[in-house]
């Protein structure tokens, strides 16, 4: 059945997005701040600054006008980066009825508060209409969504019939959707990948070859682990979508701006200037600051987290972060199973009565 989706945020995400949801004849509003970049939608049908080289279904509509575009709609899908996420809920929140759901397919977590994206959601609204927040993450590049390449993404809400419906809304032969019943973990695998993959990126900046991209990828997964189980995650998320899989392909591939922002920085160029020349958000970057934070009053163990804040944050060479890395003390590789794995895993994730429907 057809639906009225209102998109948030015109930028690659929210476009590519929008794309999908088109192409399964829903009827799409999509808000943007500028109305330039509206008239443009609505008229030639591109996004040239976000998607150059393509184009939009012509049944996309473009406004800054945000009562509009949340006008008659059911979902309203909310693609902002992180740092706007608490202004443009408070913009939204006259116009969200109690019949809306909302989703959101942003990657972050906010510095100062550690609040995932979610909890800033809910925050924001009523506590009513924010406990059915639905979060969309996993593997995507824009990119390759906009060409219909084959992509699988991951939807997670303490509603699950609320899941169940956003998985719906998306789900056609290209674009392949899951359910998981583990939010903080979606949410936590897809704002820590961004780190890690500056990471990459910087090694690889600086000339490093796969052995090291091969171990920085493997420890970091271990490290996002580490935290996401202290916040209360499933720890087999992290090998699922919205973990492994999200933390692939932002590591190994340019399309994404956090290995590519590592990359200038381990070639020798100054954040702020790779920033300017990136022209749009870096998350990994304030997620490393908010992330420290966090690992820090959690007393959990991240060195690659705070290598690249000393390198982002206090101007440390990413060649004395890399030796740093590599001089630590002697660690046993699986010294992350007792915690993967440990006695109450049983109890606490194979006993839960979220039960969505079988999406094999």
């Amino acid at each position: 059945m057809n639906s009225n989706v209102a998109v948030i945020g015109a930028g690659s995400w929210g476009t590519a997005l929008a794309t999908v949801l088109a192409d399964n004849e829903h009827n799409v509003k999509i808000w943007t701040r500028r109305q330039k970049q509206a008239d443009e939608i609505n008229n030639s049908h591109t996004n040239t600054k976000y998607l150059p080289g393509f184009t939009l279904p012509h049944t996309i509509q473009a406004s800054s006008d945000l009562a509009w575009c949340t006008r008659d709609v059911k979902y309203v899908l909310l693609v902002v980066p992180t740092k706007a996420i608490r202004d443009t809920v408070t913009q939204l929140k006259p116009h969200v009825k109690d019949y809306n759901i909302l989703i959101h397919a942003s990657k972050g977590i906010e510095p100062g508060t550690s609040k995932r994206i979610s909890e800033m959601v809910e925050e924001e609204l009523d506590e009513k209409k924010g406990e059915a927040t639905v979060v969309l993450s996993g593997p995507s590049h824009a990119e390759e969504v906009c060409e219909r390449q084959p992509t699988t993404v991951t939807v997670s809400s303490h509603i699950a019939q609320a899941a169940e419906e956003v998985q719906e809304l998306f789900m056609n032969n290209n674009f392949r959707v899951y359910t998981n019943q583990d939010l903080i973990g979606v949410e936590i695998g897809g704002a820590l990948k961004n780190i890690i993959a500056l990471g990459i990126g910087l090694t690889e900046g600086l000339g490093y070859g796969d052995n090291a991209k091969a171990a920085l990828m493997t420890r970091g997964l271990a490290e996002i682990a580490r935290l996401g189980i202290k916040l209360g995650a499933n720890p087999l998320t992290f090998t699922g979508l919205s973990g492994l899989g999200d933390l692939i392909v932002t590591c190994t591939s340019q399309h994404s701006r956090n290995w590519r922002t590592g990359y200038k920085l381990g070639m020798g160029k100054n954040l702020e200037n790779v920033l300017d020349e990136m022209g749009m958000v870096v998350e990994g970057v304030r997620t490393t600051k908010a992330v420290k934070e966090l690992s820090n009053r959690l007393k959990v163990e991240m060195p690659i987290t705070e290598a690249l804040f000393e390198v982002l944050f206090n101007e440390k060479k990413p060649e004395a972060a890399a030796y740093q890395l590599m001089g630590r003390v002697r660690k046993h590789e699986v010294e992350n199973v007792s915690l993967l794995l440990g006695p109450d895993f049983q109890e606490k994730w194979q006993g839960k009565s979220w039960s969505p429907n079988d999406n094999e």
